[in-house]
């Protein structure tokens, strides 16, 4: 198989890229590096079976490079991920995830692509009713990064309805693991871990109880690769594993595999965060296949050392 990956240089996307690589398929990846890193394709770079093409999803060029390399599958990670940078530029949120994603599934009909697997948000369910929140739950964005990632899934829809063209959507949960960086807005666990490893005070927002679903990398990109397939054609599937941890307890697990004091400091609640999140699993499992298999502990474990390999490199 032929698959694109789009921002194939970022945390998730190059993780999926060595995995594809891994299996056997060719993997061109297309990221204009403004996030991700040449550095995360490393190993990547040493196959005779991938290409970069260093270029912005919003680029016309993509439509001509897609139809040159008529790719069977396309992975759309690339994105802008800030909620925060989403609230005060929404026109640049827009830009990069509505144009962008628009711009990759013109990409795809013109490339005979067979699907397109999206990287969707838990941000897109606002603040659910119920936790674990199903596959199916009302839909509620109260970000401009939310409205644009849903306004992706019903892009992907009209393209299936307009073209044929099919699509699985992926709603992620907090992934974790190596490659995270601890910059810009970074996920807890490599901001904790980069503070912990670093002897930098490492700060709780609120009393240590607003709980998150983290999933572990390597599992996110099973269920890419399992949705890749024909599984799951036309539908959304939360990835997480329905489990809610407290930003305490997370502390806690991650000060332990580094070896600090776990004395984080405490600031007051952010506004807008969500007390709590966690997501239903078990329509991936039953639709793809799919199944979160890398428990907590062992997750931060892995991610740590290999924070802490980085540090001695």
């Amino acid at each position: 198989m032929r698959a694109l990956v789009t921002g194939g240089a970022g945390f998730i996307g190059s993780n999926l890229v060595d995995r594809l690589i891994a299996d056997g398929h060719e993997v061109v990846v297309v990221d204009d590096l403004s996030s991700g890193s040449r550095d995360n394709l490393a190993q990547a770079v040493t196959s005779d079976r991938f290409r970069l093409h260093e270029l912005d999803v919003r680029d016309p060029a993509l439509v001509d490079l897609a139809t040159e390399l008529q790719p069977e599958v396309i992975c759309h990670l690339a994105a802008q991920i800030s909620v925060r940078k989403s609230v005060a530029d929404p026109a640049h949120d827009a830009s990069v995830n509505v144009e962008g994603t628009a711009r990759v599934l013109a990409a795809a009909h013109a490339g005979h692509t067979r699907k397109v697997v999206f990287a969707s948000s838990v941000a897109v369910y606002g603040r659910p009713s119920t936790i674990p929140v199903p596959g199916d739950a009302p839909t509620d964005p109260r970000s401009p990064y939310a409205a644009s990632k849903l306004s992706g899934e019903i892009y992907l829809a009209t393209f299936r309805a307009l073209y044929g063209l099919e699509y699985t959507t992926l709603v992620l949960s907090n992934v974790y693991g190596p490659r995270q960086s601890p910059e810009g807005e970074a996920g807890v666990v490599s901001i904790f871990t980069d503070g912990l490893l670093n002897g930098v005070p490492t700060v709780v927002y609120g009393d240590g109880s607003q709980t998150r679903d983290y999933i572990y990398v390597d599992d996110v990109v099973d269920g890419f690769v399992r949705a890749c397939g024909q599984a799951g054609d036309g539908r959304r599937f939360n990835l997480g594993t329905g489990i809610q941890t407290t930003d305490r307890r997370l502390h806690s697990l991650i000060a332990d595999a580094a070896g600090a004091a776990d004395k984080p400091g405490f600031a007051p609640p952010r506004l807008g965060d969500l007390p709590a999140m966690a997501v239903d699993p078990v329509p991936a499992h039953e639709g793809l296949g799919w199944q979160p298999r890398t428990d907590l502990g062992t997750g931060i474990k892995n991610t740590v050392e290999w924070a802490r390999s980085r540090r001695r490199s």
